[in-house]
């Protein structure tokens, strides 16, 4: 890690060529936060709106996502960090395949080097399934507390889905009182 940064990331990512996703990018989208975290989300990976941006979750779900991190005391300008387990946009909004996130992967692993978070929060199933190298549904992993790397992982839905389904938004809430009580307990 020694001289590695963020910034140092973001300009190697944005010359990335590792996968097919590089050809159809407009924007890389590294990510965005703290770089003292207390919290690291990971999403899927750049849409529409981040691919134009170069920024992550910054769409509806986006915006959804500031409020879920709000109503438990966390924001993305404070003490988050908001990453994706893919840099650049896959067409159509498609699941990123297995090849294209191992490619990725090295980045991510970097920005968890260096910002060390105290806890994961993996917000859908790619990156929960990405993380944890196991093939369950996000509505079979959520609900619990995991371990990543030796820090504690909450996984719930993506906000996307929260838009999508009413009904998960309950669970979700569940979720995210699972990782404040989570961070509450860090410090005690």
């Amino acid at each position: 890690v020694g001289d590695d940064s963020l910034e140092a990331i973001a300009a190697e990512a944005a010359r990335c060529m590792r996968c097919r996703l590089s050809a159809g990018r407009t924007n890389v989208v590294p990510g965005q936060g703290s770089a003292r975290p207390l919290v690291m989300v990971i999403g899927e990976g750049p849409g529409a709106e981040e691919d134009r941006t170069g920024l992550p979750f910054v769409g509806p779900a986006g915006k959804l996502l500031d409020r879920m991190l709000e109503s438990i005391g966390l924001s993305r300008q404070t003490n988050c960090f908001i990453g994706n387990i893919v840099k650049c946009r896959p067409p159509m909004n498609r699941d990123p395949a297995p090849d294209e996130q191992s490619a990725c992967l090295p980045y991510l692993d970097r920005q968890i080097a260096l910002l060390r978070p105290r806890a994961f929060l993996a917000v859908g199933r790619i990156p929960a399934q990405g993380l944890l190298g196991v093939k369950d549904g996000i509505g079979r992993l959520r609900g619990q507390t995991w371990q990543f790397r030796g820090v504690p992982l909450v996984a719930t839905y993506h906000p996307s889905a929260l838009l999508r389904d009413e009904a998960l938004k309950r669970p979700a809430w569940e979720d995210l009182k699972l990782l404040r009580t989570l961070l509450d307990g860090l410090d005690a």
